[in-house]
């Protein structure tokens, strides 16, 4: 797992989200009351939207693989240890 890619992914999500809150404020302000205004903001917020699902897709998919890998290493690990064992009680 890239931690440097992962926390890049976040803070570009973060930036993406603080844009949507800046533009909910407006909204809810009633600065903007013009319909393609508003469509072009719904449209926006749908896009960032897709993007934190896309990036978190990522995100579970690739923790997934790690603690994949991970359980592979530990069974790897144990086997290892109970030929170990088997090794040392054949020296007794």
């Amino acid at each position: 797992i890239n931690v440097e890619k992962l926390k890049q992914e976040i803070f570009i999500l973060q930036g993406d989200l603080e844009s949507s809150k800046a533009e909910n404020e407006n909204l809810r302000a009633g600065q903007m009351t013009d319909p393609g205004a508003v469509k072009h903001i719904i449209d926006f917020a749908l896009q960032s939207l897709h993007k934190i699902i896309t990036g978190t897709n990522w995100s579970i998919k690739q923790l997934t693989s790690g603690a994949e890998s991970l359980h592979i290493v530990a069974e790897v690990l144990k086997s290892t240890g109970k030929i170990s064992e088997v090794e040392a009680e054949k020296e007794l």
